[in-house]
């Protein structure tokens, strides 16, 4: 009992019990203005083909493993992205790379085996050789007994320029795939050329190298890295708890692994409203975070996800849903 008295009589123990207490009120979600707003509906790659993801790597064909098709649609072209917003999508998420005209072609794979009947990169050829190739010849539901799609798909590969005058006041997430800087360079001079409206309806991820280069020529751009994301929650993790953000958070795009997401001070939403402040968009994925497209890429990790989050805006494959938060 004595030294019960004599513990309490400590100014330190007093300290800590009262910085406890703050850190309790200033984080938690129970005190916390309500998320409220109608969901945000984002498509991935456009309306795309599904297939099973048993034994799914990063560099599997699942071209040669899709789902008997319910549409007649192929990722990563105009008219599966029309569908998409069609469909009541608010923004569609497609990939690029650069060709060998240095303009950017609208395509997800490394390489061009898996999808099309021609071999090599998109860098090993021009934009308009690009437009002659078929884009779904390499697609099969039944192991290769029949192709529904080839012969379908030549010409429907789109230039990025296509894309954003087809778009033109829609909402886009652009994957640049490599980590090259003459790509980053070449890409952000091409953002330089439109409004700061027009970009302000774009958010760009990919490569640590290129986003850094459009960050820094264009800082009113919406960007996403893995370097993005480490110098903002990083600095959060380390003292985010006194309600102060750190500046790197400011008007970026961060991906937030579900599994990690209950470690963020003042999660779900007392963090949520603090990016608000700071014109950051949160998306929660599934997954780890192991890796960078972990949740986004793989429909898997879209399944499990709940959808109890409050205040979520939602972000959709069409076929596959995973929350997002403004």
């Amino acid at each position: 009992m004595k030294r019960l008295r004599k513990l309490f009589k400590s100014k330190l123990v007093w300290v800590l019990l009262i910085l406890i207490v703050f850190i309790y009120i200033n984080n938690t979600s129970l005190l916390a203005k309500e998320r409220t707003g109608s969901p945000f509906l984002m498509a991935h790659r456009g309306l795309a083909q599904t297939f099973h993801t048993e034994d799914l790597k990063n560099d599997t064909c699942t071209a040669e493993r899709i789902f008997v098709p319910e549409h007649p649609y192929l990722e990563n072209t105009i008219p599966s992205m029309q569908a998409a917003f069609d469909a009541g999508a608010d923004e569609v998420e497609f990939d690029i790379h650069i060709t060998k005209d240095d303009q950017f072609a609208v395509f997800h794979d490394w390489t061009l085996d898996c999808r099309t009947n021609v071999k090599g990169q998109s860098k090993d050829y021009t934009m308009a050789e690009l437009k002659k190739v078929d884009i779904g010849y390499g697609y099969t539901a039944d192991n290769g007994k029949s192709y529904p799609f080839r012969g379908k798909g030549i010409g429907l590969m789109p230039s990025f320029n296509e894309v954003l005058t087809q778009f033109a006041d829609k909402m886009l997430l652009i994957h640049i795939k490599t980590d090259d800087r003459k790509e980053g360079n070449l890409f952000a001079d091409m953002l330089a050329k439109l409004s700061p409206e027009r970009r302000s309806q774009l958010t760009i991820y990919g490569g640590d190298l290129p986003v850094s280069i459009v960050k820094e020529k264009l800082p009113d751009t919406r960007v996403i890295s893995v370097d993005t994301m480490k110098n903002c929650l990083l600095p959060y993790l380390a003292y985010g708890w006194t309600g102060s953000i750190p500046a790197s958070c400011e008007h970026i795009q961060i991906h937030i692994p579900e599994k990690l997401a209950p470690l963020l001070w003042g999660w779900p939403n007392k963090f949520l409203n603090r990016m608000d402040k700071v014109d950051t968009r949160v998306i929660v994925v599934g997954g780890n975070g192991t890796e960078f497209s972990t949740g986004f890429d793989t429909p898997a990790d879209l399944e499990r996800l709940p959808a109890s989050y409050s205040g979520g805006i939602w972000t959709n494959r069409i076929d596959r849903i995973a929350p997002i938060y403004k």
